[in-house]
């Protein structure tokens, strides 16, 4: 369970009730006071803020103790978490101030228009002469926003605004989120397109999948900037970078692994495609229906590819069926699929990485006992698998070296960089995955990407620092 912090208003009727009695109240109903500030002193009443940590299920109980408390007047509750998105959560500033008409005339009219001249005579130089070398859209039409699903372009802002805080903060990245009022595909490509040459990078956030593959196979093919869906590849890349270090633990090389994939959507299927780049002989994708095998038949363009692999195995079969003598279990998919009798029938020391939240495919209490190495994508719990580990350094590798796209051995090289930082002493079961906020992270991704980018080819720049 999730906890919450929540900011009580109280005013207290000192002929009725102390302090203690607050705490007491607050305390018999699940709260933990973590601090007081004293708002309005008195002699009769006064007027506190309490802070209270609070289980999500025991908030009510918290306010409702306190209401009914004679000589405790409830004036406010404010959740901490909505506080921090009051008027948003960025914003933009200038490089410099303008201070007189001398600076107003080189920043704008007259002096800007031979800057638009020479960028117009040669538009490579919006790199230099605009953010364009900086910037990155996160582009959302709000159709898959965390596990809420289709919530829409307004609901989804607090997401791609959190991201552009993590882009500024981790890697010096300028990111703006952009919410389209549209799910038609051709639309989104458009208005990307159309937007596009302000921006030195294009991050997709939250599309609903099988559109989400259409959208950025497009966008990749028809601009010449980088095109990055996070919830495909953001996914793969962590997981790829924790698997490489749980087969260090195991023992075990990736050519000689089975591994089981349930949930094949957006993210499912860019692991699939990661994990056959990266070696994998022999994996199993399963979706709701069960396998998909070599050589079936499919609507679903990805499924259909996925089964056009040598690597795919042909053998049908449910989840619960085909997990049984396999090395690595991925999920990516729902809750409580698994138990602990199906972590037992895989093979020696299984790794499973159950990804689902906030509820896993199998609980750690289910799974533990069976499995040699144990991931999530929950906070609480060890090796958790963080898109964030991945695209802020991904991204400032791009734009550092102008890449023209973000491509396979771009990501297989994010994916080492991470796995690397966790060093060879570091290494056990609770520790595949190094925290986000482990500095090394940005800096070695970054590196790995830009010299990715320039073996393969698309690197329009060479960094100083490669030179």
């Amino acid at each position: 369970m999730a906890n919450t912090s929540i900011i009580l208003r109280v005013e207290l009727d000192h002929d009725k009730v102390t302090f203690g009695d607050v705490a007491a109240a607050i305390s018999k109903s699940g709260g933990d006071i973590t601090s007081i500030d004293v708002i309005r002193p008195g002699k009769d009443s006064s007027v506190r803020d309490i802070t209270v940590e609070v289980v999500d299920t025991e908030e009510d109980n918290v306010v409702e103790s306190l209401r009914k408390h004679d000589g405790i007047k409830l004036i406010n509750v404010s959740d901490r978490t909505f506080l921090v998105h009051l008027g948003g959560k960025i914003k933009i500033q200038p490089t410099l101030p303008i201070k007189n008409r001398d600076d107003l005339s080189r920043v704008y009219t007259p002096g800007v228009a031979k800057v638009c001249t020479a960028i117009h005579e040669n538009p490579d130089k919006a790199y230099s002469l605009t953010i364009k070398r900086n910037t990155v859209a996160v582009v959302s039409d709000g159709t898959a926003v965390l596990g809420l699903g289709d919530v829409g372009p307004y609901a989804a802002a607090p997401v791609m605004e959190g991201k552009a805080m993590l882009f500024k903060q981790l890697a010096g990245v300028d990111a703006f989120p952009i919410c389209l009022d549209t799910r038609d595909t051709e639309e989104i490509i458009r208005t990307i397109k159309a937007m596009s040459p302000i921006f030195g990078g294009i991050n997709l956030e939250d599309i609903s999948s099988p559109r989400c593959f259409e959208i950025e196979k497009r966008l990749s093919e028809e601009l010449e900037i980088p095109v990055f869906h996070d919830d495909q590849h953001g996914t793969a890349v962590v997981v790829i970078a924790g698997l490489l270090n749980a087969l260090k633990v195991v023992n075990k090389r990736i050519e000689n692994i089975r591994v089981v994939v349930n949930g094949i959507g957006a993210a499912g299927v860019s692991i699939c495609k990661m994990l056959l780049s990266a070696g994998v002989t022999r994996l199993v994708p399963v979706d709701r229906d069960g396998a998909i095998v070599r050589g079936g038949s499919y609507s679903h363009p990805m499924w259909q590819w996925l089964a056009d692999q040598p690597q795919v195995e042909a053998t049908e079969g449910s989840l619960k069926e085909v997990i049984k003598g396999a090395d690595v279990f991925i999920g990516v998919s729902r809750g409580n699929l698994l138990n602990g009798e199906d972590i037992r029938g895989m093979g020696p020391d299984p790794i499973v990485f159950a990804m689902a939240n906030p509820v896993p495919e199998v609980s750690p209490e289910e799974a533990l006992p069976h499995a040699r190495v144990y991931a999530t994508g929950r906070s609480d719990y060890p090796n958790q698998i963080n898109n964030v580990l991945v695209f802020p350094g991904l991204f400032r590798g791009a734009l550092d070296c102008r890449a023209r796209c973000i491509n396979e051995p771009m990501k297989l090289a994010a994916a080492r960089a991470i796995a690397s930082v966790v060093s060879g002493g570091e290494l056990n079961e609770l520790y595949i995955i190094p925290s986000i906020f482990n500095d090394q992270v940005v800096a070695e991704v970054r590196k790995a990407v830009v010299q990715a980018a320039i073996l393969t080819g698309v690197a329009r720049r060479i960094p100083k620092d490669f030179r």
